[in-house]
């Protein structure tokens, strides 16, 4: 059972190192840096099992594929890229969403994502501007 040690353990550590939700084929890659024969049948086979444990938890977004982030995390919420498809948790939350549901409607939890361009995908541009240059025909 060494072997199937090894690869669980490599999978736990590749989505503990990478700090965000990982796809299914993000842990095989990360996980092969330690088992290199590890299949993406024996990553979803002990995804499934670290879940079951209580390890690691799924995160589903609207229309997407499970991803799976290490289970300690409190309440929070996701940013997902749209040119890179990478999802980052985002640990800020606007609190009790009560009021926004319908009148006579009780609210028992909410799950916000937000999407937009990652720090990695912005524009070469923006990244490195300090300040955004003033609109054109304006001076301060």
């Amino acid at each position: 059972m060494e072997r199937a040690t090894r690869q669980n353990t490599a999978i736990r550590e590749a989505i503990a190192a990478a700090g965000r939700p990982l796809s299914p084929t993000e842990v095989l890659d990360e996980a092969r840096r330690h088992v290199a024969a590890l299949g993406l049948a024996t990553v979803y086979r002990n995804l499934k099992s670290l879940v079951d444990a209580g390890e690691i938890q799924v995160v589903t977004l609207p229309g997407e594929a499970a991803r799976y982030e290490l289970a300690r995390h409190g309440h929070h919420h996701h940013f997902r890229c749209d040119a890179c498809q990478r999802v980052f948790d985002v640990h800020d939350c606007p609190g009790d969403l009560a009021g926004l549901a319908p009148p006579g409607f009780s609210v028992s939890r909410h799950e916000i994502t937000l999407y937009g361009r990652c720090s990695d995908c912005q524009p070469a541009r923006r990244r490195g501007a300090k300040k955004a240059p003033p609109p054109h025909g304006h001076s301060h």
